[in-house]
């Protein structure tokens, strides 16, 4: 049997009538460094101030140790928490700041002393015990908020952001330190980011977050060489993120080329989407060799390695990574190994939309009116309707539109953009476009009467 120290069941959030979190389900083992990884408002924090106690579930279970901890207030649960602004308290030197919890504890004075200068040395922070905390770099006032943290000897450290508010060398370091200190302590860590890089350096284990959801669980090694959908594979550094059809097990054909690959059971031409990372894109000096070919459009050094995008032979652009520069215009010869090749299946094929009928030939969705073609169906009858990703229009003001929506994530798939548009009644709306949009844009939608299609009537 596992030896979990937090084991979270079917936990849900809702503030007012906006849901943050749905059904989560995490277990963390004893030892383990757990980061919750997603972009902001993904209900990462909301699950650390759940664990934490400062918040209630709306439903749900959150054991530590194999016991509920629901009913506990924040004071007594043996876990402590690193904000991301440190809360340390201006009026106190970094010894008491340190010393605060034991002393409300009526901990032994000698006691506190060698606890103090044992996590002092720590933090490396041994000659600033008298120091005053607004005297100190960003850096300095974070170790002496770990400091704090850990003096209690918690079973759980709760890290909230914690480097987010370091400049990026500083923040490298104290990645490094965070990582020894875990390994030296041996005591669980829950780590709240948003950065992709940090996460990848840190955990055990990531679990990625996206509005109030899991879309993976794994090492950090898993979620990056194997993303389970595409929102993973952009999230977690750079890919191309292709959309492709599955031929039969171990052949699957992308950017217009046929290739082998490793996955199986999705299938015969069934369509799919493939991840390649960067640099898993081989030029061939000898293009023989080669599976397809290309033009370099760009080429950048990056420190280590040149970044280069080159624009296929069948229209299709691929990022890739080389160690070798190559001239804008250089012709170039490619391959992708099997193995090299991620598969996954498709979320979804086309839109599919609540819809009420209004008459003849009109349909309420999507917060407004759309004109359709004409049917039968009685009026107020509830129905679904069906758009392809590249029947819908987006104008550039959102009176143009039957209904309104903002730009809410845009991934490139090597020929054209797909969007999630996020309407104002907050329902999703997936858009194939070549135009080029901003996150946060606001749009019109429109979609024309005869690619709007009546797929199903709800009885109920």
């Amino acid at each position: 049997m596992e030896n979990y120290i937090i084991d979270i069941q079917h936990l849900s959030k809702s503030f007012g009538d906006k849901k943050v979190l749905r059904d989560i389900n995490i277990k963390v083992r004893k030892g383990e460094f757990v980061t919750l990884l997603g972009p902001s408002g993904c209900g990462k924090t909301t699950i650390l101030r759940l664990i934490a106690g400062f918040l209630a579930p709306n439903e749900g279970t959150i054991l530590l140790d194999g016991k509920d901890i629901g009913n506990l207030p924040p004071y007594q649960r043996p876990l402590n928490t690193v904000f991301q602004r440190y809360a340390l308290f201006p009026h106190l030197d970094v010894y008491d700041n340190i010393a605060f919890g034991l002393k409300l504890k009526n901990v032994p004075q000698k006691d506190i002393d060698a606890k103090v200068r044992k996590v002092l040395r720590l933090v490396n922070m041994e000659d600033y015990e008298e120091r005053d905390v607004d005297s100190l770099s960003g850096g300095q006032q974070q170790r002496v908020a770990i400091a704090r943290a850990l003096v209690n000897k918690p079973k759980v450290l709760l890290l909230d952001e914690p480097l987010a508010a370091l400049d990026l060398k500083m923040r490298k370091d104290m990645q490094i330190e965070l990582k020894e200190m875990h390994e030296k302590l041996g005591i669980t860590f829950v780590y709240v980011t948003h950065d992709q890089e940090e996460a990848l350096t840190l955990s055990d284990t990531i679990v990625v977050l996206n509005e109030g959801k899991i879309q993976q669980v794994g090492t950090p090694t898993d979620i990056y060489n194997e993303p389970v959908n595409s929102f993973v594979a952009d999230f977690i550094g750079d890919s191309n993120i292709l959309d492709g059809t599955m031929l039969c097990d171990r052949k699957v054909k992308f950017i217009d080329e046929e290739f082998d690959c490793v996955d199986e059971g999705f299938g015969e031409n069934t369509p799919v989407e493939v991840v390649v990372r960067p640099e898993d894109v081989n030029i061939k000096k000898d293009k023989s060799k080669a599976q397809f070919f290309g033009t370099v459009t760009s080429c950048t050094f990056k420190g280590v390695y040149y970044q280069l995008f080159i624009n296929t032979d069948k229209g299709y652009e691929l990022m890739v990574q080389d160690y070798h520069k190559f001239e804008v215009g250089d012709r170039v010869g490619m391959q992708i190994t099997p193995e090299n090749i991620q598969v996954m299946h498709k979320e979804r094929t086309c839109n599919s939309f609540k819809a009420v009928v209004v008459d003849s030939n009109h349909l309420e969705m999507l917060g407004g009116v759309f004109e359709c073609c004409k049917t039968d169906i009685e009026p107020g009858t509830k129905v679904r309707a069906e758009v392809d990703f590249d029947k819908i229009d987006l104008m550039d003001h959102q009176d143009e539109g039957s209904a309104a929506g903002q730009v809410h994530s845009i991934i490139y798939k090597g020929n054209h953009y797909h969007l999630t548009i996020l309407t104002d009644k907050r329902k999703h709306i997936f858009v194939n476009t070549n135009d080029v949009w901003d996150k946060r844009d606001l749009v019109g939608i429109r979609i024309e009467p005869k690619d709007i299609k009546i797929v199903e009537v709800n009885e109920d």
